[in-house]
């Protein structure tokens, strides 16, 4: 089997622009979304809300679209970009090469259905959850971005960035 090429991350050229959402609710708990290899289930991991940019959509509104289609919360207060990475991951048979940006968001609305779920949305996300930062710190379960429970405590200790903080990339 030949060497995969890793991803040239120096251009925008094949990257897919996601706009992912960090969604508090009042008692600062953190919701994110259990997914897993469509064919797999055993291959899971956490991650949050979000997802590929339509159209000409803005990075705001693909968050607040993302957001409503996987847990069907709509009623949240959208604040600043938190967090920015690249990444590149294998999934359901292929690789995606991403753009991430992350929002802070706020919500009291803690139930909701997905309902707006893509076909492989549907074979490859199992619920959500809300975490709290504890939680997610002692937690082993697989976890993106990674350092998640950390980047979680200073905005909780320290409120937003004054700038977007550019993460490492990530590669799997």
């Amino acid at each position: 089997m030949p060497a995969e090429t890793p991803p040239d991350f120096s251009g925008e050229g094949g990257l897919r622009k996601v706009a992912r959402v960090v969604l508090l609710d009042p008692a600062d708990r953190i919701l994110l979304l259990h997914g897993h290899e469509p064919d797999d289930p055993a291959d899971d991991w956490w991650f949050t809300p979000g997802g590929g940019l339509e159209g000409a959509e803005t990075r705001e509104e693909a968050a607040l679209r993302e957001l409503a289609e996987e847990t069907g919360i709509t009623d949240v207060e959208l604040g600043p970009v938190l967090w920015r990475r690249r990444c590149s991951f294998p999934f359901a048979g292929r690789r995606w090469d991403q753009d991430e940006w992350y929002y802070l968001a706020r919500t009291a609305q803690t139930a909701g259905v997905a309902t707006g779920l893509t076909e492989l949305e549907r074979r490859s996300v199992a619920g959500a959850r809300w975490w709290t930062c504890r939680e997610l710190t002692r937690s082993h379960e697989t976890v993106y971005p990674t350092r998640l429970a950390g980047l979680l405590q200073r905005l909780l200790d320290e409120g937003p960035p004054a700038r977007p903080v550019t993460l490492d990339t990530e590669i799997v």
